[in-house]
């Protein structure tokens, strides 16, 4: 956090000592060779409380964050969800890491009847329809992130879909970003997608060398790798893969982290193509310009900002809300379509059969060690990445 936001944020919190908190929790990856997503996750939604509470908080109450490390397990994670609920009697919990601790914190969300809001996830299981009620989004899903993969692949670039391939973390997470980019296959009418070659990975390890030995068989010929993994086993995926002359175009869903995804390959990311669901952070959007103002440049990626943006548009809502807001009524509030203000495009409002704030995806490509947009699939056949 900057200097001069620290202060304003110490002078704000000072003057609303004796008023009550908006007290938050989070449940993420804070260790393990994941904890890059949960720090920044965790990093974003408090650079934004943090600005929040130096303009006087909500209602003149600061917002407060309590996040409790659960390694990316769903064991742990659903632990500290009942800690946060029954100990620390959060609010809402907000930007929650990962699909198989979903798995486990949104049925203790519905039965204690907590929002769960904005939580690090593209998967499908928190996005029923209708909504649970006590389960909102922010992000676009990995069924939007891949339909778009498959869009630009077979469609812009002209790749059969025989000559895709998968490479996915052997759990809710990797089945999650599977299913979608099988289920827009199908919707292009290509019947086989399922059991089109797939390499998987244990979650928590980089146990790769199984996964790229399926995709490098002399019978497969894949021109393209559809990666749903975290970045530390997906880049060790990439480098051994190309070593052993998978001449493929990898392209990677937003949760894998893409800076730490970035530091991991080096120079060897040239190419690398990652879905991104909030805006490049060279863009002009109000969200972005806030982000820039309230975040320190070595702490601005797009976790961060994504986990700033979530916070953004909770606190959007519970302002309106009102002062004496409960969980109930912030619900309410939403469901009955408040206008919500994201900060890149016209403003978003939700309802009891709609809980997604945002369905935008960027694509983005790594050229040398940064990432630029894509504007055009077809534009990577022209810039050596095919």
């Amino acid at each position: 956090m900057r200097p001069l936001t620290l202060l304003l944020a110490l002078a704000a919190l000072t003057a609303t000592a004796q008023a009550p908190t908006w007290k938050l929790g989070m449940s993420t990856v804070l260790s393990g060779p994941s904890q890059a997503l949960g720090q920044h996750m965790k990093h974003g939604v408090e650079a934004y409380f943090a600005w929040k509470n130096a303009a006087g908080g909500v209602h003149g109450r600061p917002l407060e964050l309590v996040a409790l490390d659960d390694g990316y397990e769903p064991a742990r994670a659903a632990s500290n969800m009942r800690t946060l609920i029954d100990q620390h009697q959060v609010f809402t919990v907000i930007g929650n890491v990962g699909t198989p601790t979903a798995a486990v914190t949104v049925p203790i969300a519905n039965e204690k009847q907590v929002p769960l809001f904005g939580a690090f996830t593209g998967a499908g299981l928190l996005r029923k329809s209708p909504p649970d009620r006590y389960v909102v989004n922010f992000r676009a899903s990995y069924a939007e992130e891949t339909a778009e993969m498959v869009r630009g692949l077979v469609t812009e670039l002209g790749i059969a879909p025989a000559q895709l391939a998968f490479f996915t973390q052997n759990d809710a997470y990797g089945d999650a970003g599977f299913n979608g980019a099988v289920q827009a296959l199908k919707a292009l009418g290509y019947a086989d997608a399922a059991r089109l070659p797939h390499g998987r990975y244990p979650r928590n390890t980089v146990d790769v060398e199984d996964a790229v030995s399926r995709l490098i068989d002399p019978r497969v010929r894949p021109r393209a790798v559809i990666m749903v993994g975290a970045y530390k086993p997906c880049a060790k995926f990439i480098k051994l893969a190309r070593q052993r002359g998978l001449d493929a175009l990898f392209v990677n869903v937003s949760f894998v982290g893409s800076e730490a995804l970035l530091r991991e390959l080096g120079p060897e990311g040239d190419g690398v193509v990652v879905t991104q669901v909030v805006p490049l952070l060279d863009r002009t959007a109000p969200l972005v310009k806030e982000f820039e103002a309230a975040v320190a440049p070595e702490a601005r990626n797009f976790i961060s900002l994504e986990g700033f943006a979530a916070a953004r548009a909770f606190t959007a809502i519970l302002e309106a809300a009102g002062p004496q807001a409960t969980r109930e009524g912030f619900l309410d509030t939403l469901e009955r379509g408040v206008p919500v203000d994201l900060g890149f495009g016209a403003p978003v409002s939700l309802s009891a059969k709609d809980h997604q704030l945002s369905h935008r995806v960027w694509p983005t490509v790594i050229r040398r060690q940064r990432f630029v947009p894509v504007e055009q699939w077809r534009s990577l056949r022209g810039g050596g990445v095919l």
